[in-house]
């Protein structure tokens, strides 16, 4: 049976393997903050409700002037989209009938988009013994062949974030051979914002960072992202993408979340302390773990245990974890685990303890 190709959506996913859900369900196989929506929103979620009966502004106003001010880049840089699966899809689209290059194990929505866009892609798959660090010289003695190259920064699923030179070396590289960079900051908020290379637009016009608002925030069921890029790349996806493809709503609340600085401060702590505490214990258990730097990880099992066992025995006892089928370079041996509340994440500790002593 194929297994889902994204997390979340836990009871489709009893569903599809004709299982009875359980009536409590902790799905780990998401990654948004744990907390919650900012408590702003929450508020101010009566008074959104005028933007039902009226048309949203059709560059995704205020959110779109809100991250222009966070980034302290002008608005001509930005294009907001319904999530960042819009915005791929958009990307897809811009090199139609051209070549890509994938770092692989990452974000399956790279290839499926492409794909579906008769892109040709060659794959560059990490190693697995050099714990999925950025494999940089194959990727520069492949980029003058390509059109554009995309790299996950922190990627997903290892959590590993590239250092700032490496990024720096392919993206030189990428200018001297005509080759465009996408950078995928979707969990970059989850790091250090100071990491980020939108402030380096200016210097890299080729380059195009995707961002999202789903994890940090929280808010995945209004869709928001964006994209930030030279605007001459700006005005050209803005013509394909579709009218009103930002909601009021989530505009407005797009805006809100900006402005929580204290509430990403939390996150970022939260999720350093859980995802320590969570390697540590991985670890004495004899599994391999990715020195991931975001709000989930990756393991392994040591010799002898089985993954997909592990992933339907933890199915059974209410707890979702996200299988790596889908991800070349880990092809099903490994599991990822969003970081939740402390409370959760004890209780997932809990059922693998018993899941390790008795395999």
């Amino acid at each position: 049976m194929r297994l889902p190709d994204h997390g979340a959506n836990p009871r489709q996913l009893y569903k599809r393997f004709g299982l009875e859900a359980p009536e409590q369900i902790l799905d780990f196989s998401e990654n948004c903050n744990p907390e919650g929506p900012p408590q702003t929103v929450l508020d101010i979620w009566p008074d959104l409700m005028c933007k039902l009966s009226a048309y949203p502004h059709p560059d995704g106003e205020p959110f779109k002037q809100a991250a222009a001010a966070f980034h302290n880049v002008d608005a001509a840089k930005l294009l907001a989209g319904n999530g960042a699966a819009e915005l791929l899809a958009l990307l897809a689209a811009r090199y139609r009938g051209k070549r890509a290059i994938v770092v692989h194990p990452t974000f399956s929505e790279y290839e499926a988009t492409l794909r579906a866009n008769g892109v040709s892609i060659q794959p560059i798959v990490a190693s697995e013994e050099n714990g999925f660090q950025l494999p940089l010289q194959p990727i520069l003695d492949s980029m003058e062949q390509a059109d554009v190259i995309y790299l996950c920064t922190p990627n997903n699923p290892t959590g590993i974030l590239p250092t700032r030179e490496e990024l720096r070396t392919i993206i030189l590289r990428a200018r001297e051979v005509g080759t465009e960079v996408v950078l995928d900051e979707a969990f970059i908020d989850f790091v250090d914002e100071s990491l980020s290379f939108i402030p380096e637009l200016d210097a890299f016009p080729h380059m195009i960072v995707v961002r999202s608002m789903t994890k940090m925030y929280a808010i995945p069921g209004i869709r928001l992202g964006y994209i930030a890029a030279d605007p001459s790349i700006i005005g050209e996806m803005k013509k394909t993408a579709p009218h009103w493809n930002v909601n009021g709503i989530a505009a407005e609340i797009g805006a809100i979340c900006l402005g929580e600085q204290e509430y990403r401060e939390r996150a970022i702590e939260h999720a350093k302390v859980e995802r320590e505490k969570i390697t540590a214990f991985l670890r004495a258990e004899g599994c391999t773990v990715t020195d991931s730097v975001s709000n989930f990880l990756a393991f392994s099992l040591k010799e002898g245990q089985d993954a997909n066992k592990l992933y339907s025995d933890m199915l059974a006892r209410g707890m979702v974890l996200r299988h790596s089928e889908n991800f070349q370079g880990m092809d099903g041996r490994w599991l990822r685990v969003g970081m939740k509340s402390e409370t959760d994440l004890n209780l997932l500790k809990e059922e693998l303890y018993r899941w390790f002593a008795a395999n």
